[in-house]
């Protein structure tokens, strides 16, 4: 009889673990309502941007990615963005691909402007800085430093 009662103890101490381990991954998932209101941005290189990254304001989420696609002529990629409602984009705001450091995730982080005039529904954004690759940023830094000795 004692050892069924450990045996249910510990059933039900992972039963238990399981199911906080499954609400931290859904707590900590960019899991977003799609209520809001769509922008498009173009960008040369997205550098690893996923559909469901968060987009950012101050470090702060204020929407996601909804789409992906590109732009068959001028081979940009135009990426769909889902706004909040409650957050109004001044038409000069600028986007940038951004990461959560090294190996962090990427996501998008916009820095609004000083306009009076907000892009309305389905707007666009007209000023956006793609990624740059770490080879890239290397090889200016080897560059720049061989040009001024």
């Amino acid at each position: 009889m004692n050892m069924k009662m450990i045996e249910t103890a510990m059933g039900a101490v992972l039963l238990l673990l399981g199911v906080s381990a499954l609400y931290t991954v859904y707590a900590s998932s960019q899991v977003t309502s799609s209520t809001g209101y769509k922008v498009t941005v173009r960008f040369n290189k997205v550098g690893g941007l996923q559909e469901g990254n968060a987009v950012r304001i101050a470090g702060l989420q204020v929407g996601s990615i909804v789409t992906q696609k590109l732009d068959p002529e001028t081979y940009d990629a135009v990426l769909e963005l889902n706004i909040r409602n409650d957050v109004k984009l001044p038409a000069d705001t600028e986007a940038e691909v951004s990461s959560d450091g090294l190996l962090g995730g990427k996501f998008i982080q916009l820095t609004p402007g000083k306009s009076r005039d907000m892009i309305p529904a389905n707007g666009k954004i007209e000023v956006a800085k793609g990624v740059v690759a770490l080879e890239e940023m290397v090889g200016r830094m080897i560059f720049s430093t061989a040009q001024q000795q």
